[in-house]
């Protein structure tokens, strides 16, 4: 008899941390019920977050922003520097616009409000695990123009160019000060057609799928010019 090998995927597996009780147990029984997530764990300290981490090797964390003796961000850091291969998605009741930046310079992939709906939550998680960005009400226009604020200035000459071009250079610079492909049309004086075939091939050359991935690249490896 011939065996048949199991075709279902493999659950997603989620480690929760946040300090309230309540919280925590409503959300595993919530994701408990729906088919393709595992809970492998809980945490409600920043403090003991990373060793379970470690041990129980999650895809996805759910981080609250407001965890006790470390607090998210914290938590974040020290995960980057473990450069432990877990997707975090930050799962907050409030956040201003330049945390959200900070913590996804910090590794994090995304923030995802407590007012949430639920399908909103696992839309989250799905995206996230895919490797996306989730940036839930945020524009990623307002996100670059907020990185770029919170970064030092650049004074200093690039590590490497990746490949590419003084004008791929250029569209990278004005994608992270923010500006449209219609507005990086106008100021390049090239067709708007022109623009997507240079930020498709940056894509390609830097191994990142959207803008803000782009800008996120791009501050951390020092790859802007000086915008005119």
């Amino acid at each position: 008899m011939v065996a048949v090998a199991n075709s279902l995927p493999s659950p997603i597996r989620i480690l929760i941390a946040d300090d309230h009780p309540l919280f925590r147990d409503g959300l595993r029984r919530l994701l408990q019920a729906e088919p393709g997530f595992e809970i492998v764990g809980e945490a409600s300290d920043g403090d003991v977050l990373v060793e379970l981490a470690r041990k129980t090797r999650p895809d996805i964390l759910l981080l609250d922003l407001a965890m006790p003796r470390q607090n998210g961000m914290e938590v974040l850091r020290e995960l980057s520097a473990s450069r432990l291969p877990v997707r975090t998605l930050l799962l907050t009741a409030s956040i201003e616009k330049s945390q959200i930046v900070q913590a996804l310079k910090l590794g994090a992939y995304g923030v995802i409000m407590k007012e949430s709906t639920t399908q909103r939550l696992f839309d989250s998680i799905q995206c996230v695990m895919a490797g996306q960005y989730w940036v839930g009400r945020e524009s990623v226009t307002d996100l670059v123009r907020a990185l770029r604020s919170v970064s030092p200035a650049d004074d200093g000459p690039r590590a490497r160019d990746y490949g590419l071009t003084t004008r791929e250079i250029e569209i990278v610079t004005l994608v992270v000060a923010g500006y449209s492909n219609p507005d990086i049309a106008q100021r390049c004086s090239i067709s708007e057609q022109t623009v997507k075939h240079h930020v498709s091939n940056v894509f390609d050359k830097l191994g990142v799928s959207n803008r803000l991935e782009l800008a996120l690249f791009a501050v951390n490896h020092r790859l802007t010019a000086a915008a005119s």
